[in-house]
């Protein structure tokens, strides 16, 4: 955890977020000493405060959110890293939609959010399966997630594979999963459980539009993490991460690897 941290004015120790777990959180990415990506991150924190019927000042412009991180992040000499955004309502005798929004950041170091920071190993779990409604896709209060986590750690993995009720895959713990096969990279569908990613969307804008790959929103069973030649997870909280071990399987990582550095050299 990162030693910036920072809180609106209106904090309240005994907040709706602490009660009850009612936040949303985003991810804001600094590289190079500036923010990237800051209006698709700023427009995915509008659209999940929306979701979760906050009452969204007027205030909260993306300029707001871009001179907050410049004056509590960049002259702060943050030169990279990932800030993460936690937006919630302050208790209230108010009815919840007209409640106070309030919300408090910190920023997670990391050297280069656009590159491949080490590999992973993962399994799959069945214990639990996450959901696919309106609110799986955004980062909310998610006890499953913590329940895997915990998993993972006392079975000395670094993640897990998440599936939905239909026995699918959805997601990880921490982000999304990209499955290259061929020419082929596999996405599970939003409607599968996976996550809305900032960071994933733009990776696979650049790819679709460069052609160096062909991209599929797929409804994926279990198996087909077994089938891949490589697989990527791309986290909004923690950055990119290849995959290296599944069970026996162990995969490669030369092709998103390279797909990695092209997308990156974009933004130099």
């Amino acid at each position: 955890m990162s030693d910036i941290f920072f809180s609106s004015a209106n904090f309240q120790p005994q907040n709706r977020a602490f009660l009850y777990g009612d936040a949303v959180r985003v991810s804001f990415f600094v590289r190079s000493s500036q923010l990237i990506m800051a209006e698709e991150s700023y427009f995915f924190l509008m659209a999940s405060m929306r979701k979760m019927r906050m009452n969204i000042p007027l205030t909260y412009t993306l300029e707001f959110f871009q001179q907050l991180f410049t004056e509590r992040v960049l002259n702060k000499g943050v030169s990279d890293g990932i800030i993460v955004l936690l937006m919630y309502r302050n208790k209230t005798e108010n009815s919840l939609e007209k409640a106070e929004v309030a919300f408090y950041f910190e920023v997670n170091a990391i050297d280069d959010v656009l590159s491949i920071q080490r590999g992973i190993e993962m399994d799959l779990i069945k214990e639990i399966n996450v959901n696919t409604n309106l609110l799986s896709n955004i980062r909310v209060h998610c006890p499953e997630n913590i329940y895997a986590e915990i998993y993972a750690k006392e079975n000395d993995l670094d993640d897990v594979i998440l599936l939905n009720p239909n026995k699918r895959i959805a997601r990880s713990v921490f982000g999304n999963l990209l499955f290259l096969e061929g020419k082929s990279i596999k996405i599970p569908k939003q409607s599968e459980g996976a996550y809305i990613s900032p960071l994933m969307e733009n990776f696979v804008t650049f790819v679709h539009k460069h052609q160096l790959a062909e991209i599929a929103e797929s409804e994926m069973i279990a198996f087909e993490s077994q089938k891949a030649e490589e697989i990527l997870m791309i986290s909004d909280e923690k950055g990119i991460f290849s995959v290296t071990k599944i069970r026996n399987k162990t995969f490669d990582n030369k092709r998103f690897t390279e797909i990695v550095s092209n997308w990156k050299s974009n933004f130099a």
